[in-house]
């Protein structure tokens, strides 16, 4: 059989390149532990690949990527993620990939199947995510197989599945995805275990949680389950807690599911007996002890009464962390459930009833809804705790809040009901309560005066202005990169020419300089720096009116784009009409500095300095002009562009890109591996980078993506001497706890 698709029985845990970290988990305990998991196989990356390549799929979804130019534009990536799952499911899966499929699920006596995802960037130690694809359950036959792999191909661009590589730094083009075709158990019972108590990260325990019918209730957090601890020495159970439960999923006898009631007499019982609670645990220790770490788990009870594991991945949030000890949260409680996360949250309530309300949610709100599911991940990212009706410490919700870090009550059964918008509330994670008011003791967890101080300075990366106030109350020392393109995008929407030619140019201006002004407004004194536009031809083009002044060139990503497109007499007049906006906010707030990107010759340097001062922005102790320090020109001739700016910012992005001689949107380059900010050559360049910027006496940052999601990557800027890192701003207390010990260390 070729490597299209493989069984169970043929994988291990070394092949999560291939078969990504779920089916490569699934193929490992079939074939090397005694424990009982459904048969079946898998379709490898390779079918993946295939299926892109057959359809033509390739270059269509880069160029569709190519749209998302601000991380937390949701709507934006919603709205992509849409057109790209359009084009796959259009697509065709390949003949000789679909007769493959059909004769390996013949091959295992064909019935009712679960197809399940399994991305080659998923279920990774550190960075595992609930939901992040889909999974289709008691699908049957041929047809339903064949269009389940398409579905579950397509769901690799959800928006939540885009936004969480995002998160976690994949290249979107290196992941690719393998559907894990398994026997479906007719669920009598199902749920969730954890080798360590959830809820504060006790290794001597396991959680084990479970309700009638299919376990995706369970983890969606809909229902509460049924909870139990069992302690790892002796298998005895120390704690269970059996709640009433109303409603189930089961599999529909001629495939797919149907939600149904739970009978009466089952809705107080307990969904196991003692002996199943135990047998289960015990899987679960043999299957801790077979990977040497704690590990998350779903189960399942057949009809026949065999109890099978059908997913194990590795645990991320406890990984590295002590014990939690308990809150000393005090006052009037509001509500009580489950904790879920620990921690102290404070804020005030949003309640979402619906995705469409999920924008209301502003940086440090107290996000409060029925049950979360993984399309709220960008609004759960913004909130300083959660609170729902529904789940238990193994949903949705939970889990995704212990992966961000963020306080969380779960199971309240009428928050929604009981609290309101604008709602001031303190969450206590540890002890499962809300509390009226913001406690004091919530203030001082928060208070990031506590965070340890550091030589190095960090700064936030920001384009959006509206969350500006709020990210302003980090002690943060400034932004280190505020991109202009966005405000393009988001604000203005057209381009710059196009409204010179109207007459419309001081339009332009206005909405530049009304956007830049919140965010230096908001961090005032601390410095903000404004980097000019950095839209490549293929993104201008997408401006209203872009087609005329914008050229189509085979690879804009080296193209007309910085510094030679500000010189060039075809934009100058647009590159003015910055400059006087940027002039127009430094009336009222000196803390606005600018930067140039792609500056790949020293007479640009010069002649843009020219420009600069002929529109009154000359170089002063309060205004500073930076680089951007993102090709080897910067890197071998730092001196002389020193000359004429106050300091440089590395762009790690564009500087791997040039270093290496890779295109950041190569899929084949990527799939390879090629494109890698940590390489040796990247790595040695930002060395002499620092090293010649301090010679010339100029201060040097980075603004790139990697120290954001590199911890490695940042003990090495801090062990080389960089004088400020900028990052986004949901890493910033991570960047500044992790700086600080490495400057300590050193």
């Amino acid at each position: 059989m070729s490597k299209m698709l493989l069984f169970f029985n043929e994988i291990t845990k070394r092949d999560i390149p291939i078969v990504g970290g779920k089916s490569a988990n699934l193929g490992e305990m079939f074939s090397k532990m005694k424990v009982p998991i459904p048969p079946g196989f898998a379709t490898t990356a390779r079918a993946y690949r295939h299926f892109l390549e057959y359809n033509h799929l390739g270059t269509r979804i880069a160029n569709e990527l190519h749209r998302i130019t601000d991380e937390n534009d949701t709507k934006r990536i919603e709205q992509v993620g849409a057109r790209i799952r359009e084009m796959m499911l259009s697509g065709k899966i390949p003949d000789d990939l679909e007769k493959e499929i059909i004769d390996a699920y013949d091959k295992m006596g064909g019935g009712f199947v679960a197809v399940r995802s399994s991305a080659t960037a998923e279920d990774l130690p550190g960075a595992s995510f609930a939901g992040a694809q889909e999974t289709y359950l008691n699908v049957h036959g041929h047809k339903e197989l064949i269009e389940a792999v398409k579905k579950c191909y397509a769901s690799l661009y959800l928006g939540r599945a885009i936004f969480y590589r995002i998160e976690q730094g994949f290249e979107h083009r290196r992941v690719d995805l393998s559907c894990a075709v398994e026997r479906m158990v007719n669920s009598a019972a199902s749920g969730v275990m954890f080798t360590l108590d959830v809820r504060n990260g006790d290794r001597s325990v396991v959680t084990v949680e479970g309700s009638y019918g299919l376990g995706e209730f369970v983890v969606q957090g809909k229902v509460t389950p049924d909870h139990f601890l069992v302690k790892k020495r002796d298998l005895k159970i120390g704690s269970r807690e059996v709640v009433p439960k109303t409603t189930m999923l089961k599999n529909r006898k001629n495939g797919g599911t149907v939600e149904m009631k739970v009978p009466v007499s089952w809705q107080k019982k307990a969904v196991l007996s003692d002996s199943e609670i135990k047998t289960l645990a015990k899987y679960a220790i043999d299957i801790e002890k077979h990977y040497g770490k704690p590990q998350d788990l779903e189960w399942a009870k057949d009809e026949d009464g065999t109890l099978y594991i059908v997913q194990s991945r590795p645990e991320t949030y406890w990984v590295g962390r002590k014990v939690a000890g308990k809150s000393a949260a005090t006052g009037k409680e509001l509500l009580k459930g489950l904790p879920a996360s620990p921690g102290l949250g404070a804020g005030k309530v949003k309640i979402v009833h619906n995705l469409d309300e999920l924008n209301k949610i502003a940086y440090g709100d107290i996000l409060v809804t029925r049950m979360t599911n993984p399309d709220m991940v960008p609004g759960m990212k913004k909130a300083s705790a959660i609170i729902t009706d529904e789940g238990g410490s193994t949903s949705h919700a939970a889990i995704v809040s212990r992966e961000l870090g963020i306080p969380a009550v779960v199971g309240t059964e009428k928050a929604t009901r009981n609290l309101h918008d604008g709602q001031e509330v303190t969450v206590d994670g540890d002890a499962g309560k809300v509390f009226e008011g913001i406690l004091a003791t919530a203030k001082r967890t928060a208070d990031l005066g506590e965070l340890p101080k550091t030589k190095t300075k960090i700064y936030v990366n920001l384009g959006i202005p509206e969350i500006a106030d709020e990210v302003a109350k980090k002690a943060v020392d400034g932004v280190g990169l505020m991109r202009e393109e966005f405000i393009t995008a988001t604000y203005i929407k057209e381009h710059p020419q196009h409204m010179i030619d109207q007459g419309r140019g001081h339009e332009f201006v206005d909405k530049l300089a009304d956007a830049v002004e919140k965010v230096a407004k908001a961090f005032h004194p601390r410095p903000v720096v404004l980097r000019f536009s950095d839209f490549k031809t293929n993104e201008y083009r997408e401006l209203k009116g872009g087609e005329k002044y914008e050229p189509k060139e085979e690879n804009p990503m080296i193209g007309w784009r910085g510094s030679s497109r500000y010189i060039s007499p075809q934009y100058e007049k647009a590159f003015r009409l910055e400059l006087r906006a940027v002039k127009k906010v430094r009336q009222k707030y000196k803390n606005l500095w600018v930067m140039l990107p792609v500056v790949r010759v020293v007479e640009e340097a010069r002649l843009i300095v020219k420009i600069m001062e002929s529109e009154g922005l000359r170089r002063s102790k309060d205004f500073k002009l930076w680089f951007m320090a993102e090709i080897p020109s910067n890197v071998f001739i730092t001196g002389q562009f020193a000359k004429y700016c106050d300091g440089f910012s590395i762009g790690s992005n564009d500087l791997t890109q040039m270093i290496l001689g890779v295109d950041r949107d190569s899929q084949i380059l990527g799939r390879m591996g090629l494109y890698n900010e940590k390489d040796p050559a990247v790595l040695a360049a930002i060395e002499m980078l620092i090293r010649n910027a301090h010679k010339a006496h100029k201060t040097i940052s980075i603004c790139g993506q990697a120290p954001s999601v590199y911890p490695e990557f940042t003990k090495f800027l801090v062990k080389n001497k960089i004088d400020s890192i900028s990052v986004n701003p949901d890493a910033f207390e991570k960047v500044k706890r992790l700086v600080a010990k490495e400057e300590k260390r050193l």
